[in-house]
C-alpha cells in the first residue's frame, strides 16, 4: 500500500514524536494488513491510504502528546480497540510499551492477534472481553499508566469502563470530536466519582479535517470498588 509516509512522517515530527524509518515502515505495513482483511472482515469504513494516515495513525498518535512526562510510559490498556486504535500506533511509537488491547468483538480479536504477529510486536495482550469484565480482573484493575478508548461511549460511561483500569497517578487518554461541553458537563460527577479529575480538554487538528477534542482525565485516587458494574449497566444507566 502507498501510504503516504511524508504525511504522516512530517505531521508527527512536528508535534514532538517523530517516527523513526523502521517505525514508518511498520505503519506502512500496518495499514496494508488492515485494508487486506478489511476485504472480508468489516474492520473499519476508512481504507483509503490518506485516510488511514490521517483518520487513524495521526489520530491515535496525537494522544502520545498528552502524556506529561519525560520518560514514555511502561503501561497501557485500549478500551474497544476495533483494528487497534490507539494503541497499536502507540505501541509503535513507544516500543517498550506493555500494551493490552481489549475487545469484546472475536473477529476484531483475532485480526489484532494477526497484527501482533506481522508486526512482531512484544509485551502485547490482546483480551476478548467486556470492560467491565476487564475493570474488575486484579489482573487490569488499577494496573496501566494510560487508559485509552476511541469511538467507545459518551464520556460518563466511558469513565467507568477505563478509569478502574489506570493506577493513580496515571490518565485517561479519550480522542472525541468537535463538540465535547455536553458530555463533559454530564460527566463531571462520574469522574470524580470514579477517582479522576479533568486536566484538559484539547483541541487535536488532524490535516485537512475540522478540529476535533481529546479528553485528558488525571487519576487522582483508587476507583470504589463497586465499578465498574455488571457489564451493561454502566451504559443503560450512566452515572
Amino acid at each position: 500500500m502507498d501510504l503516504p509516509l511524508p504525511l504522516l512522517n512530517e505531521t508527527a515530527a512536528a508535534w514532538g514524536v517523530p517516527l523513526s524509518a523502521t517505525q514508518s515502515a511498520q505503519f506502512a505495513t500496518y495499514a496494508a494488513e488492515l485494508v487486506r482483511w478489511n476485504a472480508h472482515t468489516n474492520l473499519t469504513a476508512i481504507t483509503t491510504p490518506h485516510d488511514i494516515s490521517v483518520r487513524h495513525f495521526l489520530d491515535s498518535l496525537a494522544c502520545a502528546r498528552y502524556w506529561m512526562a519525560p520518560e514514555p510510559p511502561t503501561s497501557l490498556i485500549d478500551i474497544g480497540s476495533g483494528a487497534g486504535f490507539p494503541g497499536v500506533p502507540l505501541k509503535l511509537l513507544w516500543p517498550t510499551l506493555r500494551l493490552t488491547l481489549v475487545e469484546s468483538v472475536g473477529k476484531k480479536a483475532v485480526f489484532l492477534q494477526h497484527l501482533v504477529d506481522v508486526l512482531a510486536l512484544p509485551d502485547v495482550t490482546i483480551v476478548q472481553a467486556r470492560a467491565e469484565v476487564a475493570g474488575r480482573d486484579p489482573q487490569h484493575r488499577e494496573q496501566y499508566d494510560i487508559v485509552t478508548a476511541r469511538a467507545v461511549a459518551e464520556l460518563r460511561v466511558l469513565a467507568e469502563y477505563c478509569l478502574p483500569l489506570v493506577r493513580a497517578g496515571g490518565c485517561m487518554l479519550a480522542p472525541k470530536g468537535s463538540n465535547l461541553a455536553p458530555e463533559l458537563s454530564a460527566a463531571h460527577a462520574a469522574i470524580a466519582t470514579l477517582g479522576g479529575q479533568v486536566r484538559i480538554v484539547a483541541p487535536v487538528v488532524l490535516p485537512g479535517l475540522e478540529p476535533r477534542t481529546i479528553a485528558v482525565i488525571d487519576k487522582l485516587h483508587p476507583t470504589p470498588a463497586a465499578y465498574p458494574r455488571a457489564v451493561g449497566v454502566p451504559a443503560r444507566r450512566p452515572l
